[in-house]
């Protein structure tokens, strides 16, 4: 008999709270995103555009079953995780999108070359990067930038009250969605957009 969506979320808390405390830094969080996250990160993405959407770190898939729920074809959707079992718990439940066990922080590895790969309309963030240096956050989500569409932006989950990577005059903006109260600990989406001049040149290109 199989598990209402209920059940399975509840069943979650165990294999990843074990995985939390085999790999703290790599995990970031002791639960799964609540439901009400999740859908604020969905909503501040950019899914309208009409292209493939790219989701980074995405655990057990709370986020991906809320695009899916959001009306994003399964097909569209590419979900990088590292963790292995995770992988294969993920591909399981969602046949349809495309799982890689790979290294979300290092998409040159994961996905080839920029250029080789399709561009995204959206990219979503929930890999742990508060033990990185500034300056190697920054030139992550810049090297993003350079596969996102014109107009596409990223979202990331963060508990910080300040934005996980500072701007990069440029290159993006930063701003924020209110903050989710509902989520264990609170927490808030950090919505990363390319600045307007950026954005032209892109356009243009």
């Amino acid at each position: 008999m199989s598990r209402s969506k209920g059940e399975r979320t509840q069943g979650d808390w165990l294999p990843f709270l074990a995985t939390w405390v085999r790999s703290p830094l790599k995990m970031g969080a002791v639960a799964p995103s609540s439901r009400g996250y999740c859908r604020m990160m969905v909503k501040h993405a950019t899914t309208d555009l009409d292209g493939p959407v790219l989701e980074l770190g995405p655990g057990l898939g709370v986020v991906t079953r809320t695009l899916l729920e959001q009306g994003v074809a399964p097909e569209r959707i590419t979900s990088i995780e590292y963790d292995r079992d995770f992988a294969k718990k993920l591909q399981q439940r969602f046949p349809k999108v495309n799982v890689i066990h790979g290294d979300g922080l290092d998409l040159e590895k994961t996905l080839g070359p920029v250029g080789q790969s399709p561009k995204y309309a959206a990219i979503l963030f929930a890999i742990p990067i508060v033990n990185m240096p500034q300056a190697r956050r920054q030139a992550l989500f810049s090297s993003y930038f350079e596969r996102l569409m014109p107009g596409g932006n990223l979202t990331q989950l963060s508990y910080m009250v300040t934005p996980p990577v500072r701007p990069v005059p440029g290159v993006f903006s930063v701003s924020s969605s209110r903050r989710v109260w509902s989520n264990i600990p609170p927490a808030r989406v950090w919505i990363y957009s390319r600045d307007r001049a950026a954005e032209k040149g892109a356009a243009a290109a």
